[in-house]
């Protein structure tokens, strides 16, 4: 158990940490590649975007050829991925390599859940996750505080860099250490994959562009059209084929509904706005990358702390009560920045809000994937796991691009004042979006409602027979 708790670890940590480590490089990629803003936000979410629309693949991958294959297959892509943005010549050969960045990210990451949750005692289960909460808080924290050490130190491409040896490490521990397994023996679901896959790129590409191109315009129309109908052929397609990627049935236990709903409008909300703050600190208030990085830490570097905390005691009290507060913390420390924040507003007065956010994120990262995980049967962890990453990580996607969007329409990079401007109007939209949250997971059942209601699915639909 503890050589799959730090492999699994160590692969987390990895494809966490580079949801944000590239956000204090983002300053320094635009004077050195001459990107725009939507070069910038492409460089985000190329991973955001294919990490989360491959996650429900990557799991059913794992499920059908084997977890520790897949999870070894996919390490593979990762560090080549990073190898190829660490090269990358121009802004459309890094965008490019953080895709096969998110590909193989895509892949590992559900399996890393599936893989720990298999390995531990259901008693043991919660302090567990909540240890891997800890762990993926780990790599939000150091994300912005390792991008600005290395981009100060070194370059930018060492961000990148850094993978490649860790990589390597991983995969013969894995190779070694790791025990095969399978889940349901379903054929993979390709139609599914192509829906949800042009539809979230549909999305993204009308929001990343409108302010460039007019949101009036036939390219913005057509597109937003074309992945609003992509994804709801996805949401049909799922109801109907017989082995769905994402079973839509688990929309109906209220735990699963409620806890990926309030995961997407968090991730939506606090991921857009990390984006826009982390050029905040450097463009408006002047600090340097590594500056930046460590003026992020009351923020980043909280979930470390309170996740573990808050794992244990998921188990002693259940996950409702520290999610729904953990929710609120987060929308109350947005309004906070959107009230303080100016161009002369001394560091000082971020630090309280930019604590509290952190506090409030720990509080929903173990709680919320012990919900998921509890709401399914032991057998559909990997395909409920698949589905919360993906669904939060589209979250970030959306939140990066309509964020930037609203940052672009109010304000800009021309000038302190000018980026003022466009991320006040930017965070309250992320504050609103976060208290939205709070009230999806107030429909969180207790702890005996959730355990009935996988009892009750468990007695009208037999379980799925493991390979």
């Amino acid at each position: 158990m503890l050589w799959t708790f730090a492999i699994t670890s160590l692969a987390l940590f990895m494809t966490t940490l580079d949801n944000l480590v590239v956000t204090m490089a983002l300053p320094t990629i635009q004077r050195d590649l001459h990107a725009s803003i939507s070069g910038l936000e492409w460089t985000v979410n190329a991973y955001t975007l294919t990490f989360a629309v491959l996650l429900l693949m990557g799991a059913a991958l794992g499920d059908r050829y084997g977890r520790k294959r897949l999870f070894l297959i996919g390490m593979a892509i990762f560090t080549v991925g990073s190898a190829a943005a660490a090269l990358a010549p121009s802004i459309g050969a890094l965008i490019a390599a953080r895709a096969l960045q998110g590909v193989g990210g895509a892949i590992v990451t559900p399996l890393t859940l599936t893989l720990l949750t298999e390995a531990v005692p259901r008693e043991r289960r919660g302090l567990a996750l909540g240890a891997w909460g800890g762990i993926s808080g780990l790599g939000v924290a150091l994300g912005p505080l390792v991008g600005g050490a290395v981009v100060e130190g070194i370059s930018w491409q060492w961000i990148f860099w850094l993978n490649v040896p860790l990589g390597l490490a991983v995969l013969p521990m894995g190779l070694a250490r790791l025990r095969e397994s399978r889940g349901p023996s379903l054929r993979l679901d390709l139609p599914g994959v192509a829906l949800v896959t042009g539809g979230a790129f549909g999305l993204v590409w009308g929001l990343v562009r409108a302010n460039s191109q007019g949101w009036t315009s036939p390219e913005i129309v057509a597109s937003l059209a074309v992945g609003a109908a992509l994804l709801a052929g996805f949401v049909a397609w799922e109801v109907r084929t017989r082995e769905p990627m994402l079973p839509m049935r688990f929309f109906r236990n209220r735990a699963f509904a409620a806890s990926n709903g309030a995961s997407l409008l968090m991730f939506f909300g606090m991921f857009g706005s990390i984006f826009l703050l982390s050029q905040y600190l450097q463009n408006v208030q002047g600090y340097s990358p590594l500056a930046a990085g460590v003026r992020t830490l009351p923020w980043t570097g909280m979930p470390m702390i309170v996740a573990p905390i808050a794992g244990a005691l998921t188990d002693r009290i259940g996950g409702k009560p520290l999610l729904v507060a953990g929710l609120a913390l987060q929308a109350v420390a947005l309004g906070w920045m959107a009230i303080v924040i100016s161009p002369g507003e001394p560091y000082i007065d971020m630090v309280a809000p930019f604590a509290l956010a952190g506090i409030g994120m720990g509080l929903f990262f173990a709680p919320v994937a012990t919900i998921v995980m509890s709401s399914v049967r032991l057998v559909e962890a990997g395909q409920a796991s698949g589905a919360n990453n993906a669904i939060r990580e589209l979250g970030g996607v959306f939140g990066v691009a309509v964020l930037a969007s609203i940052f672009a329409h109010q304000g800009g990079y021309g000038s302190a004042d000018l980026f003022t401007d466009g991320i006040v109007p930017a965070l309250w939209v992320g504050a609103a979006l976060v208290a939205v949250a709070v009230a999806a997971a107030l429909f969180l059942p207790g702890r005996s409602g959730a355990r009935a209601e996988v009892e009750a699915e468990a007695a009208v639909d037999p379980e799925p027979v493991a390979a």
